[in-house]
Order: C-alpha cells, then structure tokens, then sequence
C-alpha cells in the first residue's frame, strides 16, 4: 500500500511564489511517474506538471515558465515550484503516484492566490 502526503498550500497574493511538497511512502523503486494535479469547483482534476522516466518532465501550457517540478526518487518525494503565481492558479492540488498500474493520490492542499 502506497500513502502520499502533500504539504505547502497557502494563500498568496498575485505575482507570489509557493512550494508544494509531496512525500510516498511505502517500499517503491525505480522511475515511476510522480506529479501534481489540481481541481477547482465544478471542473475536473487536470494535470500541472508530471515527471516520468527518471527526468522526463512536461507541464500544463498554462504553468509553461512559471512552475518547476523536481523528483527526488531516493527520497520518493516530488516538489513543485510555483512562481509568478496567477488567481488562476487556485485550486486543491493533488500529488498523484503512478505504480504498478494504480495512482495513488494524497488528499491535496489548498493554494488559493488572491488578486
């Protein structure tokens, strides 16, 4: 059983800069995918940024420039960086953990930008 924990919501004012932070735990190994996803009322959880096959990294077009995602595969954590944050950004966001065929998800953490 794999558990998956975030941390790091906040509220922050437009332009600003947040980290969120996600932590598996459970006996995993290798490259498997790790990434951060977000949903807001009424819309269906979309994808921001995920990393794969050890160093593979692609983004949402939406954070292009703005957000940075970092695996650390001996640690089993995975951080995203966001910066020049927009109140688009808002929004519950969920660490996901793709292994052996099943994501795991974290419960999310609230990243709320006000204008």
């Amino acid at each position: 059983q794999i558990q998956v924990v975030e941390s790091g919501g906040n509220l922050v004012p437009a332009g600003g800069s947040l980290k969120l932070s996600c932590t598996a735990f459970g006996n995993l190994f290798g490259f498997y995918p790790m990434g951060w996803f977000r949903q807001t009322p009424g819309n269906e959880r979309e994808m921001v940024a995920v990393q794969s096959r050890g160093t593979l990294r692609i983004y949402a077009d939406s954070v292009k420039g703005r957000f940075s995602i970092w695996a650390d595969y001996a640690k089993q954590t995975v951080d995203l960086q966001m910066d020049s944050l927009k109140p688009e950004d808002t929004g519950v966001y969920y660490c996901g953990i793709d292994w052996r065929g099943t994501r795991f998800w974290g419960r999310g953490t609230q990243v709320t930008v006000s204008p």
